[in-house]
Formats: C-alpha cells, structure tokens, sequence
C-alpha cells in the first residue's frame, strides 16, 4: 500500500479518467461514476493484478453492486437488524444486501479461479496470486492450521474492493464539489501547481512542494468528514473513562466527528477553511485532531495508498480541467448537505469539467 509501485498504477489510471471528462466537452454530468471506476481500477490492478476497461460489464457490475451494498448497509432498517437481530425476517433491505454480497462473491470465485488456473507462484500479478502461492506453499508443507483458506480469501478481497473504492471516490467527488464552490480556492490551487509542477506529471515527492494543495486535500477529508465513525473496537478491561464505568468486552464506536467538527481544535469547524492546516507562513501545519483515518493500533491499513490517491488524482484534475456549477446554477447554490449512511457522501449533483491546454494555465487564472 502506498509504495512506488501503486504511484504508477495511479498515474496511468489518471491518464484514463482524463480520457473521459474529455469525451464529455465540458458539459454538465454527474462525476460519480467515472471516479468510481478510476479508484476502483486501482484496487483492481493491487489485487487482481489487472485494470478493466470502463465499459466492461463484469467491472461495472461488481462497481455498481459494492456501491448498493454500501448504501444498504448504512440504511435505518439495516442499523435496526444489526441492533434487534430478531427482526432480521421482516427487513427486506436486509435480504437485498445478503443477495448483493452473494452475486460479489460469485463474480469474485469466478476470477479467483481464472487467476488459479493461469497461477505462477515465481511471478504474482497482484494480492490474490500472492495469497495463492502461500496457500499452496503450506499446503505442500502439510500446514492443516493455516489462515489461507478460500473464505478469508474472499472476505479480504470483498474488504479491500469496499474499502479502497468507496471512501477515496467519495472523498474525490467532495474536492470537486468544493473546488466549484469557491473558486477562488480552486484559482489558488491551480496556480501553485502550475508555478510548481507545470504541466508534466504529478509525482508523490511533489507533495512537500504543493502545502496549499496539500492543506485543501487536508481540509476536504476534514470537512466531508467520509467516515463519522470509525470501525468497532472492543474493550480488553474494565476502564473508567471520564467518569464512565465501560466494562470488559463492551462494544465501543469512537465518533471521529466529534474531534474533526470540535470547535476547540479548530477556528472554523463547520466551514470550509484550508488555512486551518497552514501556519504564518503558508506552510503546512501538521494536526493532532485530524484523524480521519481513526487512530491508534485499528487505523485505516490503506492510509498511504489513500494519501496518494487523493494527490495525484486531485491534482491531475486540477491541471487538466476547471470545476464549474452547471449553466444557470450560482457557485453558492450548489448543496453541500451530506447524504447520511456508512459513509457521509455528496447529494446527487452535476458538474462541468472544462478542458484547459498546459500552455494557457496563466491565462486561464487571469481570465477565468
């Protein structure tokens, strides 16, 4: 995660969602999908050791079903199932979501296999020929305990699909969002990357150079606050907790809101305010209260690849393109009230992505 292996994969997967937004002439549309399928490539290319084309009907498929099975899992009905398990026959989101996870694993068997079968444990393509080869390695060394069982196999990948797809696509469209609502924001954006980087390729290195850029990235995980709540923890001891008696074994859901909206740590915790993540002199400024990648031993073990994700591709956005509100919509009407669910995503929106040439960057800052 996060080596400079995935930076690659990363840049060539931009080169393919700006393919795209071209195809689409600056007219407005709803960038959901095509930033889906970017991220999600990337997940594809560490696991299965190969990207998909956007248009291929098992890829879309397995892409539009992990989004459902996010949506249903975040549902009311669902949170009541999980709180009052005897209910579980009465709630028909429930049933969906089971089917949905069914028709993930099947598509999933059916490129586990392909990839078994075409298998060189001297040259892996990606996490599942890695996985395979030391399940055959243990198996040959008459290892009957071992962890590398075909169920933790599809657990991992069914894991890894939602985790790396949703929450970086999610976070990805908030940044546009935001961008086409202050302008001015993105202007400045756009301005030091062409002072720094110009118009070759973004490279993770370049990160130290870019500290606006750097804190607006901060700032849209910030304030989209993707995941309010981090995953359960479970206590080993009894713990007195400001004043709280939590016994061993309880249940525990740290809310990662309430220290990423805490008006204590921060001067402006309900806007959008970059600056929170600069220092007097316009350099970035480390956080103790940014932890929207949790904390502690649980963290997110994809943070890095995230980092990099978020980078390259909010910056290759901003060099090839200018976000806009649709005609006839102000800047200041788009809605950033969040959609509630396991992750806190975007409402439905559109927007417009107008092509820039490399060579008229300057221009475009002063006539834009």
């Amino acid at each position: 995660m996060g080596k400079k292996a995935c930076e690659e994969k990363i840049s060539v997967e931009c080169g393919h969602l700006m393919d795209i937004l071209l195809e689409y002439n600056g007219e407005a549309v709803d960038l959901t999908e095509p930033l889906h399928y970017a991220v999600s490539n990337i997940i594809c290319s560490l696991v299965y050791g190969s990207r998909f084309k956007y248009e291929n009907p098992q890829f879309t498929n397995m892409v539009e079903k992990t989004k459902e099975r996010i949506h249903l899992a975040g549902s009311p009905s669902v949170a009541v199932c999980d709180m009052f398990p005897w209910t579980k026959h009465w709630i028909k989101d429930r049933e969906e979501l089971l089917n949905i996870i069914d028709e993930l694993k099947s598509e999933n068997l059916k490129m586990i296999h392909h990839l078994k079968e075409t298998l060189d444990p001297q040259m892996c393509r990606g996490f599942i020929d890695a996985f395979l080869a030391k399940q055959m390695a243990l198996e040959k060394s008459g290892d009957k305990d071992s962890l590398y069982t075909e169920e933790n196999l599809m657990s991992t990948v069914l894991a890894l699909f939602i985790a790396g797809t949703d929450t970086t696509s999610t976070t990805l469209r908030w940044g546009l969002l935001l961008m086409a609502k202050y302008p001015h924001i993105q202007d400045k954006v756009r301005e030091e990357i062409n002072s720094v980087i110009g118009s070759r390729q973004v490279q993770t290195e370049d990160r130290k150079s870019l500290p606006f850029v750097d804190a607006v990235i901060h700032e849209i995980q910030r304030f989209g606050n993707i995941a309010p709540m981090a995953i359960s923890h479970r206590t080993t001891q009894d713990i007195v907790f400001q004043g709280h008696f939590i016994k061993k074994g309880t249940i525990v859901w740290p809310l990662l809101t309430s220290i990423l909206k805490d008006a204590a740590e921060w001067e402006n915790p309900n806007s959008f305010y970059p600056e929170h993540f600069l220092d007097d002199n316009g350099k970035f400024r480390k956080r103790d209260a940014f932890l929207a990648f949790s904390a502690g031993r649980r963290t997110c073990p994809g943070e890095s690849l995230a980092r990099m994700e978020l980078f390259i591709f909010f910056v290759s956005l901003l060099q090839r393109f200018r976000f806009t509100a649709p005609p006839g919509v102000r800047a200041d009407d788009l809605d950033l009230t969040p959609v509630a669910g396991i992750t806190l995503s975007p409402r439905p929106h559109q927007l417009c992505a107008l092509p820039l040439s490399s060579a008229a960057f300057s221009i475009n800052q002063s006539n834009e």
